[in-house]
């Protein structure tokens, strides 16, 4: 399907807080091995890159990144910081915008089309950049989870239509564990 939306070799990006709440949106999770699977098929791969924060205490995590190598994806991750917003509650975070961007921009002799899987307007700026430089960009992501940024400025793909090459069907890892916490 995402195969007539390309040309040349493909860079993928991708933002695992964002798909990770985009899941929950779809009420079918994502497997990566799948995906990885699925961009084989219909792409010249150049690179395949997963941004996460990560806790190593949890033990679902570690195994989560271990898989991600495994599979052949670039991973990128930081320990997840606790923010306290108010007295007894925190915030998880992890933003991974900025280590997103340099990959994009660091890399774009490398690649075609840049494949986005975020739906965050923070990314717009660096797609008109690669964009000028003339590449192809596609954005995937679920209706709620992707900018009007983005969309104006890529070629959409909704995670919906995919979901009989991408589902998850062995949930080995906790919906609340797998690509928590980072943005």
């Amino acid at each position: 399907m995402i195969g007539k939306f390309i040309k040349g070799r493909v860079a993928v990006f991708i933002d695992a807080a964002n798909i990770f709440y985009s899941q929950r949106t779809l009420g079918w999770r994502i497997s990566y091995e799948k995906l990885k699977d699925y961009f084989d098929r219909e792409c010249d791969i150049s690179a395949m890159f997963v941004y996460t924060a990560t806790d190593g205490t949890r033990q679902e995590q570690v195994k989560f990144v271990s898989m991600l190598k495994r599979s052949g994806f670039i991973v990128r991750t930081k320990p997840v910081k606790k923010i306290r917003i108010a007295h007894g509650v925190y915030q998880w975070k992890g933003n991974f915008d900025v280590e997103l961007t340099m990959d994009i921009l660091d890399g774009v002799s490398s690649y075609d089309t840049a494949l986005l899987m975020s739906g965050d307007s923070d990314f717009a700026p660096v797609i008109d950049r690669i964009k000028a430089r003339g590449k192809w960009v596609l954005v995937m992501s679920v209706k709620g989870h992707v900018s009007k940024e983005l969309l104006d400025r890529a070629k959409y793909i909704n995670l919906k239509k995919l979901r009989k090459e991408i589902e998850l069907t062995n949930n080995k890892i906790p919906p609340h564990e797998a690509g928590r916490g980072s943005s």
